[in-house]
């Protein structure tokens, strides 16, 4: 199968997303998939340049990082299936309110249009917070899947959570037959 892999700029997971990328290239296609911020920024975490040669050398393709570069993901019926890790609260809300102004919204809005599975593993701090709505909204859409995430530090950071990126190979092998892996909260 043909897998989109986007990064999006929750940083501080890359050790866990570039993983989890290994696991997923292991067993199909890959095209990776860069943000603005993963494609530009560099970090206590990494520079931008190392995640760019990490993304490449698991899936053996340059990533994708424009718009242009991503649109025809679509028309073009590309992928059997997109993945969004880590998915940041800012992309949240831009997915749950429609909005494609970068590589990694557009590449989903292209990729929605043929009803294919989009598997989201959630890294963000307020998840509890301001987007438990976003996280809301798009549960209820049809073709988004979440890989099942929880809290990462509840006395520290008591509204954050991220996703528990082991389990992102077996939520996309359910998604890909249309199921949301259970439980969803860990």
């Amino acid at each position: 199968m043909n897998i989109g892999f986007a990064l999006c700029g929750s940083f501080c997971t890359y050790s866990k997303v570039f993983a989890a990328m290994e696991a997923v290239a292991s067993i199909h296609t890959v095209t990776p998939i860069f943000s603005n911020a993963a494609y530009t920024i560099d970090s206590r975490f990494g520079t931008a340049a190392e995640h760019i040669a990490s993304a490449t050398e698991i899936c053996g393709r340059a990533p994708l990082h424009t718009i242009p570069d991503v649109e025809p993901i679509g028309p073009k019926g590309l992928l059997d299936a997109l993945i969004i890790a880590p998915c940041t609260g800012n992309t949240l809300a831009k997915l749950a309110h429609s909005i494609a102004d970068g590589p990694v919204t557009m590449a989903a809005k292209s990729h929605l249009r043929n009803g294919r599975p989009m598997v989201l593993a959630v890294s963000t701090n307020d998840a509890l917070s301001g987007a438990a709505e976003n996280i809301g909204r798009l549960l209820n859409r049809r073709h988004y899947y979440f890989v099942p995430f929880g809290q990462d530090d509840p006395i520290q950071k008591p509204t954050s959570m991220v996703a528990d990126f082991h389990q992102l190979l077996p939520t996309l092998e359910l998604a890909l037959t249309g199921q949301q892996i259970q439980p969803l909260i860990v």
